[in-house]
């Protein structure tokens, strides 16, 4: 496919692609974006942010900033395009052991862990501990690329197709994920394989987010959840798998409170990763431009990082290191030598 000179190409439509597309078109750029139409993580993605995570209980990478950029920003595109997309909910942290409970407990007070914090809350029945976390939420990841979708394709700015991988164009932005990564275009990557499942139950908690059991309950509304999430970091394909739906079915009884619970969909997806949760944007040594890497936190980096890229692609600004893709490429190598 040939492109007009001076035209962005953007490829791949997910989560990267359709934040960075928002920020061109508020610009006034000209850009092409071109997706094969085949969904990918960001379609199946449950959109959550969780400003603390892990087995830690620790900050996001630079939440203190991508938070507030993101909400900033998903309220600019409903605006557009006359619909909800972002859903805030608290988040329930809950510990299911003494020595689970004694580190969270421990965070607390952190500096960096005290502004997100709630206060503890009774633990529901099971539970050893429960704290409340404020600034959680879920993106309709759905309603907004398919919103995005219809917007730029009204615009002339979309097209269902393909582009090479040996296109090493200047103007080429691949925002392609985990597919893009399984190339090993831009090093070794770390991607990991999740399955996660919609479910139905009556009398579920549908006030808050719930992380806990090594996983996590969202609300969707209408008695409706999405639970996850599995990790596989051998079969990297989007088939859903027996073993995968009893593990979040396990978590799903855990987290839901008791009662059954009816199984709506399936589905799995591959995070993109090179490096935990945290993204990269930058040219490409063989051409071109990359802006990949979210991990299993797109909806929180997405606005932020296409926006950092879209400040070096236009407005003559430069990326801080710590998102700089030559940078990270360099210290892979050196490693790499060593």
């Amino acid at each position: 496919m040939s492109q007009a000179q001076g035209k962005w190409i953007i490829v791949g439509q997910g989560l990267a692609g359709t934040c960075l597309a928002w920020e061109l078109w508020r610009r006034g750029v000209k850009f092409l974006m071109i997706d094969r139409g085949a969904g990918g993580s960001s379609r199946v993605a449950a959109g959550m942010v969780n400003p603390v995570t892990g087995k830690n209980f620790e900050p996001s990478w630079r939440i203190a900033e991508f938070l507030p950029e993101a909400l900033a920003f998903y309220a600019e595109v409903e605006s557009k395009l006359s619909r909800q997309l972002w859903y805030p909910f608290p988040v329930l942290r809950l510990a299911g052991s003494e020595r689970e409970w004694r580190k969270i407990c421990g965070k607390i007070d952190h500096p960096q862990v005290a502004p997100w914090v709630l206060g503890e809350r009774p633990a529901p029945a099971g539970w050893i501990g429960a704290v409340a976390v404020k600034g959680g939420g879920r993106l309709d990841t759905r309603a907004f690329l398919d919103g995005s979708r219809e917007f730029f394709t009204a615009c002339g700015c979309y097209e269902v197709g393909e582009i090479s991988q040996q296109d090493e164009s200047p103007w080429v932005i691949r925002c392609e994920g985990a597919a893009g990564l399984l190339t090993e275009r831009y090093g070794k990557p770390r991607c990991a394989k999740g399955e996660i499942l919609t479910v139905r139950a009556a009398g579920w908690d549908e006030t808050q987010i719930r992380i806990g059991a090594g996983g996590w309950l969202v609300p969707q509304g209408g008695g409706v959840f999405r639970v996850g999430s599995t990790y596989e970091w051998d079969e990297l394909n989007d088939e859903p798998t027996p073993a995968g739906r009893q593990r979040v079915e396990e978590i799903a009884s855990r987290l839901g409170g008791g009662g059954g619970f009816e199984v709506l969909g399936h589905a799995a997806g591959v995070r993109p990763i090179l490096r935990r949760s945290e993204p990269l944007i930058g040219p490409v040594a063989a051409g071109g431009w990359m802006c990949n890497a979210l991990g299993s936190k797109g909806s929180l980096y997405a606005p932020g990082l296409a926006a950092r890229l879209a400040r070096w692609l236009v407005d003559g600004g430069v990326a801080e290191p710590e998102v700089d893709f030559r940078i990270f490429s360099q210290h892979a190598h050196d490693h790499e030598s060593d």
